[in-house]
């Protein structure tokens, strides 16, 4: 090697050692130690104590919350991540119209993923009063229907919790990368396809959504992450309530670990989802080859 890319090789790990570093004391390293204690059991005023695989299989036998939390968890997921990525792809096919006011409305869908999570838990705690709420006004109002309990029923606890997602989100970074998706697009498919007589709808069908599904995987993915993370909304708007309803699986982690300080299990808990999660996105990636078509690909 000579002198010069000696230097070169040189100034490139200099450059990656603060991510080095900040990978290695701030991820990596936590990660490996709760991987120790979820082999252990630590309540922080005493050492660890190596209890095996016993945790692991306490959250499978005998915790009450652990699978309802996760099947909590994955109804959650099922409705907002296919809801929220149409309505995303329908508000970017609109805005992609160039038409006047484009920008102004852009800004507008964007605003509410700007909010910070705690604020529209609280805004939307507000909204969801079952007696001054807007949404009850409203329905009485309007149609003279009695609205429910929202966040203090058992039945409607997490439809509301939906509905406050689908609000924040689909208008924020799943609706720009669908967008910027769509102008990468070549004109020429759309002129060739209605050249041929394709209509509106079968130049969607055949020219924007095999072109926009790269995007469509890269937003599912990041999208099932983000909604089996549910926490905060749940945390700030329900406490999991009511009568557990609300008890999402990073809720649990997170009760077990600061409530009940029992680290070693809450640690197991981490783990387990880690393990779920990867799973559900290594599936992800193997399916993607069916449906996802890359411009250049022969076939």
């Amino acid at each position: 090697m000579s002198r010069r890319a000696r230097r070169e090789a040189l100034e490139g790990y200099l450059f990656l050692l603060p991510w080095a570093l900040g990978f290695s004391l701030l991820i990596a390293g936590p990660m490996l130690a709760s991987l120790y204690l979820s082999f252990t059991s630590y309540d922080i005023a005493r050492p660890p104590v190596f209890v095996g695989a016993e945790n692991y299989v306490r959250a499978a036998t005998i915790d009450p919350q652990f699978w309802p939390s996760l099947a909590k968890t994955f109804y959650y997921a099922l409705v907002v991540v296919p809801v929220g990525l149409t309505v995303s792809m329908l508000l970017a096919s609109l805005l992609n119209q160039r038409l006047a006011g484009t920008n102004l409305f852009r800004t507008l869908y964007f605003l509410p993923h700007l909010t910070p999570i705690v604020a529209t838990a609280l805004v939307w705690k507000v909204i969801l009063h079952p007696e001054v709420g807007l949404i009850n006004t409203l329905l009485y109002r309007g149609a003279g229907i009695k609205g429910p309990g929202w966040l203090s029923s058992v039945e409607w606890a997490i439809p509301a919790l939906i509905v406050m997602a689908l609000w924040r989100g689909v208008g924020g970074n799943t609706m720009m990368i669908f967008l910027a998706g769509l102008q990468g697009i070549p004109v020429e498919l759309y002129e060739a396809a209605a050249i041929d007589g394709a209509s509106g709808w079968h130049r969607f069908r055949h020219v924007t959504v095999p072109m926009l599904s790269p995007t469509v995987f890269f937003n599912l993915v990041l999208g099932v992450i983000g909604a089996l993370q549910v926490f905060a909304s749940a945390l700030v708007a329900s406490k999991g309530g009511p009568a557990y309803a609300t008890w999402f699986y990073a809720l649990h982690i997170y009760n077990e670990a600061f409530v009940n300080f029992k680290m070693g299990y809450a640690a197991a808990l981490a783990w387990i989802f880690f393990v779920i999660v990867l799973a559900i996105t290594y599936l992800n990636v193997r399916l993607s080859g069916r449906w996802v078509y890359y411009a250049g690909e022969s076939g």
